[in-house]
């Protein structure tokens, strides 16, 4: 099984790596992927503590590769899931920001309306 992961904060790829870490195994990929702005250096030092988190939690899984990527973020990981050839991809269901609202976030809305692989959402919990 190939997975594709989308994330943008440390908390996500947390909540994330719960769901995987009883489903992934030394047979499975795992592709994570964080989406910055070009010229934001604090969003792109956010997604690179995010991708930290993912090796060492997903260590069980056969290969674990991260990836920094610049532009709009449904576009990016539609991109990335399809370069990987990703079965399921996985995201939040709302950035993990501790200020972010707890309804269901614009990305994952718009990755959900347009899915072609199957897009598991995976609740991130109050901080």
């Amino acid at each position: 099984m190939q997975y594709l992961v989308g994330t943008d904060s440390v908390h996500t790829t947390a909540a994330i790596c719960d769901y995987l870490e009883e489903r992934a195994n030394g047979d499975d990929a795992v592709t994570v992927v964080a989406v910055a702005p070009a010229d934001d250096p604090t969003a792109r030092r956010d997604c690179e503590e995010a991708l930290n988190v993912a090796p060492v939690r997903l260590a069980a899984a056969g290969e674990v590769e991260t990836a920094v990527r610049t532009g709009e973020p449904v576009e990016e990981l539609r991109d990335a899931a399809t370069a990987s050839a990703a079965d399921e991809l996985v995201v939040g269901a709302h950035s993990g920001d501790p200020d972010a609202t707890r309804d269901l976030g614009s990305t994952t809305r718009r990755l959900l309306a347009d899915a072609d692989r199957p897009v598991v959402v995976v609740p991130i919990p109050d901080l």
